[in-house]
């Protein structure tokens, strides 16, 4: 990072609401066909993650001891990434720059196929400073993107977006390489990036779990990964402006992000929901010497690894929804233990000409312990009832889910409500977010 600028898995994205138990018959039910929102994102091996790690603390060993911009240890670790990425079939690019005096690199990398008119890029600066090896900061994130895209290379991954990875120089120096990526692409070509998303420090000792709270759809999603491993996340605030999505924010393009905490202290609080030690920064070798293979965090580096994985399969690789506007509530809504009533989240809808398509899509985030205990509806603007889940899953946590309803025949506009009624004592949860698509 840069000086410049001073309950378990399960849940993550549910159809539901329940409810079932109006006095009076619906005027109609619909049996809804769920659709698949992605293929099965990967589980990222932590081996191979550090395995990368492990050269780039070689390659800084050779090189003088770190892998800063205008030396010999950071293009040695792109001739590394490069190497990696040339042999997994990417279609890899050079991009140089000068800054300080010397010569900059940026590495970028196409996987081959998916919409060229619709881009998701993931990144990660590759340069340390002049302590250092930079193991956490960067070699942490940038060894995720890295196995993430192998990865995507080892699944031959069909995107229905197309994927770039970038990994960029000089950050360390006031993010200069990203900012001359962004500066140097045509108003055509940014417009062309649905996303960009950027790792940068994720494996710290003592670490935290932050997400960046700028789009809210990326957002959401890393709060789903994580949701559904019942672990508690904070907004990042630490890095803002100080890292590789500045840029790419400032040019218009939508972002967001993944970070596990630098010089700032850990207070009890978030000791006692993430373990690890209160009054210590996150990262005690921020910026010095011993920022080496021992000052990382495994679980953390395990965890967020596969979130970026998480990330690219369900932003980059989800089945197109269908071509109308969404309308989304992401305001939490308690579900109370059973027998109690159910509780509904509404989304107003509004400028949509018509009626609702055959292919209206629900997607459903519900954190809970019990999903079996659920029954979940969807409520037109008339009162028709749609059931989406009936109390089915079993004893496994958390409703995520997207289903499809013929809702042809309900006017678009007006009050549509997400119903949910917990059927079963014993168990507790929460509507997270619910979103409609016409």
């Amino acid at each position: 990072m840069s000086l410049s600028v001073s309950r378990r898995l399960a849940a993550v994205t549910a159809l539901a609401v329940a409810g079932l138990f109006a006095s009076a018959a619906p005027a109609a039910l619909a049996a809804p066909t769920a659709v698949t929102a992605a293929p099965t994102p990967p589980d990222i091996p932590l081996a191979n993650v550090k395995a990368h790690l492990s050269q780039l603390s070689t390659i800084a060993a050779n090189n003088g001891g770190n892998r800063a911009h205008g030396r010999a240890g950071y293009k040695a670790s792109v001739d590394y990434v490069k190497a990696k990425l040339d042999a997994a079939g990417f279609t890899t690019t050079l991009q140089t720059f000068t800054s300080s005096g010397a010569t900059g690199y940026n590495l970028i990398a196409d996987w081959p196929g998916g919409d060229p008119n619709s881009v998701l890029m993931a990144g990660s600066h590759l340069d340390s400073v002049t302590s250092g090896a930079g193991i956490n900061d960067n070699g942490s994130g940038s060894a995720a993107v890295l196995e993430t895209a192998l990865a995507v290379s080892r699944a031959g991954l069909q995107p229905t977006k197309h994927l770039r990875f970038g990994w960029w120089g000089a950050e360390e120096l006031g993010l200069i390489g990203s900012k001359y990526y962004v500066n140097n692409l045509p108003a055509a070509e940014k417009a062309k990036i649905s996303g960009y998303l950027n790792f940068d420090m994720i494996g710290s000792p003592n670490p935290g779990y932050f997400v960046y709270d700028d789009d809210p759809t990326i957002e959401q999603t890393f709060k789903n990964y994580y949701a559904g491993l019942g672990i508690p996340t904070e907004i990042e605030t630490e890095g803002d402006g100080r890292s590789d999505h500045a840029p790419f924010k400032s040019a218009g393009i939508p972002v967001g992000g993944l970070f596990s905490g630098a010089d700032y202290t850990k207070t009890a609080a978030q000791a006692q929901k993430w373990g690890g030690t209160a009054g210590q920064s996150f990262d005690r070798c921020y910026h010095s010497s011993c920022d080496n293979t021992a000052n990382i965090n495994d679980t953390a580096l395990d965890r967020n690894a596969d979130a970026v994985a998480y990330a690219i399969w369900n932003l980059g690789a989800s089945t197109p929804v269908p071509p109308g506007p969404s309308f989304e509530n992401t305001t939490d809504v308690t579900i109370p233990d059973s027998p109690a009533a159910a509780v509904t989240s509404p989304i107003t809808v509004s400028g949509v000409a018509g009626n609702a398509p055959a292919t209206t899509k629900v997607d459903v985030n519900i954190v809970h312990t019990y999903r079996g205990d659920l029954v979940v509806d969807l409520l037109a603007p008339d009162g028709t009832v749609y059931n989406l889940h009936n109390r089915s899953g079993g004893s496994a946590d958390n409703l995520v889910q997207s289903y499809t309803v013929n809702a042809s025949s309900e006017v678009a506009n007006g009050v549509w409500k997400l119903r949910v009624k917990d059927s079963a004592a014993q168990d507790v949860g929460y509507i997270n977010s619910w979103k409609i698509t016409f």
